[in-house]
């Protein structure tokens, strides 16, 4: 990995082993604030996620197929937000801002592989409504515990098999414009930028692979619901019919939230050149969201706020 440098008119090779994430601009001030607002988000959102995985491991009464993938989401959350928030708010007030390759291509890595697995688990969730809904009576055979466990497996691999193509063919470019990232971490669009030599397979790779998933999986979450809803009107209970409505809705809120996101920063190829609002809809899918899927899930859930007030009872008695 280089980047040239010219001297008397010859061209010469000057090696580097370290990035630059150039992050927002602005002084001390906008830095200040930024990192408040950073570490508030971040904090809410490793609280209410470990919250979460808390209340669903110790209340038996959530022990459910759709527990156990909201419980995987909120652990995939909590990662998330993990492999950016705590070195951008290093960064806030760097100096240097150096991230080494090594350290780049990681956590790169690994922000792929939880994106794309919350992807997965949010479709797998879809899934999991849509037989508890629509097929009732083979819902206890077909989501048993095996078959849940395998599904989130799948999850985790459709992760690990986009983000090794992607980190793959992102890090096999040479970086010889400039060793400045252009955001507050290690994404594919601002390394593309600092690219040197042909990136069109990378950007076919970025649009086409993302675009599939996210357009494919949108796809099967909306027919899910077009059948959950046909059932749902059919119904006659009043009552059934707002709680399906109530959880079916937080589902469908966060979907919308975190595939919507997704699209604008990678499924269109205007997203390599607005690099200043793709750190704005960065943070977004990476820290907002991570942090709005708890509060979402335990504000519009009776059973879930019923578990932490429970929780509460039977931390104050004790």
């Amino acid at each position: 990995r280089f980047m040239p440098s010219h001297s008397n008119g010859n061209l010469s090779m000057a090696y580097f082993q370290d990035f630059v994430l150039e992050g927002f601009g602005g002084g001390l001030e906008t830095q200040a604030l930024l990192f408040a607002v950073f570490l508030a988000l971040y904090m809410v959102t490793v609280l209410g996620n470990i919250l979460m995985i808390i209340v669903i491991t110790l209340d038996a009464r959530l022990h459910s197929p759709m527990y156990f993938f909201l419980k995987n989401l909120s652990f995939v959350d909590l990662c998330y937000s993990s492999v950016i928030a705590p070195n951008a708010l290093a960064n806030f007030f760097s100096s240097s801002k150096v991230i080494t390759f090594a350290g780049c291509a990681t956590q790169f890595f690994f922000l792929c592989l939880l994106a794309t697995t919350e992807g997965f688990l949010l479709g797998v969730m879809a899934y999991d409504r849509f037989m508890a809904i629509c097929r009732p009576l083979r819902y206890p055979s077909t989501m048993c515990q095996s078959a849940c466990t395998r599904l989130v497996l799948g999850a985790y691999c459709g992760g690990c098999f986009n983000s090794v193509v992607q980190t793959s063919f992102t890090f096999h470019l040479s970086f010889c414009s400039s060793n400045r990232i252009n955001h507050f971490f290690c994404d594919v669009p601002p390394l593309l930028q600092i690219a040197c030599g042909n990136t069109a397979i990378n950007e076919l790779l970025l649009f086409g692979i993302c675009g599939f998933m996210i357009v494919g999986l949108a796809i099967v979450i909306l027919i899910s619901y077009g059948y959950i809803i046909a059932t749902i009107l059919r119904m006659r209970s009043g009552a059934g019919r707002r709680k399906i409505f109530s959880t079916c809705g937080s589902h469908m809120t966060v979907v919308t939230l975190f595939f919507g996101t997704l699209f604008v920063m990678y499924a269109q190829p205007g997203a390599i050149e607005s690099m200043e609002q793709g750190k704005v809809v960065s943070v977004f899918y990476t820290l907002v969201i991570p942090m709005l899927n708890p509060l979402i899930y335990s504000l519009r859930n009776k059973d879930v706020k019923e578990a932490v007030q429970r929780l509460g009872q039977k931390h104050m008695t004790m």
